[in-house]
């Protein structure tokens, strides 16, 4: 194992570190491993949490700050957060408004956050709706979740949700544009390499150079197959072709088309893969009206790729374009 750590038992304490040395906007709790926005709460203002295992980053502390997240929790690399961090972060961003907790649909994280939501009502009275992502069309369910995972419309939710409550609606609102966005988004990704947690110090899989594991989640969950390495083009066909089976993209509003790398893929091979799917989405009829290319939910140094499909329209078009400043997104401001 080859990696910039200096104990694994310290990786996440000391990248959160590093966070808060590079980013003065934020603010992080060491202690209770919470990244928050400098100036949370926000008074009036609806409070946003997430948070996850680490291990895929940016998601969830690169997306803090105006625009997206109030407040992000941090677990152990793919292990999920505790209740405690996740009430103390709730209180913490609390202005009044309410608290929406965005939260993946990995079977740790749904209970973890519905304890902390149940303990942050009793202890403190702020009111808490959960809204929880489940996009992901290669599976039902998996190792770690009872149905299907949620993954790369987990980032699309914070910024969309993030947007809306920036512009003042209250906790009802915020949260049904949470749910609009997971209803309206599909993914699918695939895999070139295993990626190897610190704390285990080998790959979590072994993938043949000579295949790839189509239908992966992003803690090294098997996929839904293997097949023999396959040029982009191909891929990308591989990855498409179930999203657009399990729904309709060819609505007027135009679709937002996200490549996302899983931590070990530049940009040139992603942006060959949008080239790809850009090419059949056309074909297929579906218009893209905004994209996102880049490492945004990632599994470590994993070589690979997932598409997102978002299905939009005016309102959520317009709350995609809407300032944003974060370490990991950042557009307006």
């Amino acid at each position: 194992m080859k990696k910039l750590i200096n104990d694994p038992a310290d990786v996440v304490t000391e990248a959160l570190s590093g966070i808060a040395a590079a980013h003065p906007d934020l603010r992080v709790d060491l202690d209770h491993k919470i990244v928050y926005r400098a100036d949370a709460p926000v008074q009036g203002k609806v409070g946003l949490l997430s948070g996850g295992g680490s291990g895929h980053e940016p998601l969830h502390g690169g997306f803090v700050g105006p625009g997206m997240l109030d407040a992000a929790c941090a677990g152990e690399v793919f292990t999920s957060p505790v209740p405690d961090q996740m009430m103390e972060a709730t209180r913490g961003i609390d202005g009044g408004a309410g608290v929406l907790h965005i939260v993946k649909n990995y079977t740790g994280d749904v209970m973890n956050f519905e304890m902390a939501a149940e303990l942050a009502a009793a202890d403190t009275g702020v009111e808490v709706v959960s809204v929880v992502t489940n996009d992901d069309v290669a599976v039902q369910d998996s190792l770690y979740t009872a149905g299907r995972r949620g993954v790369g419309v987990t980032v699309l939710v914070e910024k969309l949700a993030g947007a809306a409550a920036d512009e003042g609606r209250d906790l009802a609102g915020v949260a049904a544009i949470a749910r609009r966005v997971n209803d309206a988004g599909r993914s699918m990704g695939m895999a070139l390499t295993s990626c190897t947690v610190p704390a285990a110090g080998q790959p979590t899989f072994d993938l043949p150079e000579d295949e790839m594991e189509i239908g992966i989640g992003i803690h090294g969950e098997p996929g839904r197959r293997r097949v023999p390495l396959a040029p982009a083009r191909e891929v990308a066909e591989m990855l498409v072709e179930p999203i657009l089976t399990d729904r309709d993209f060819t609505g007027d509003g135009g679709t937002l088309l996200f490549v996302n790398g899983m931590g070990g893929t530049p940009l040139l091979e992603l942006y060959v893969m949008y080239r790809e799917v850009s090419r059949i989405l056309a074909k297929a009829g579906v218009s893209v009206a905004r994209s996102l290319v880049g490492p945004y939910i990632t599994s470590l140094e994993m070589a690979g790729c997932s598409v997102t499909l978002l299905q939009l329209d005016d309102e959520l078009l317009r709350l995609w374009d809407a300032p944003v400043r974060t370490p990991g997104m950042r557009w307006g401001v």
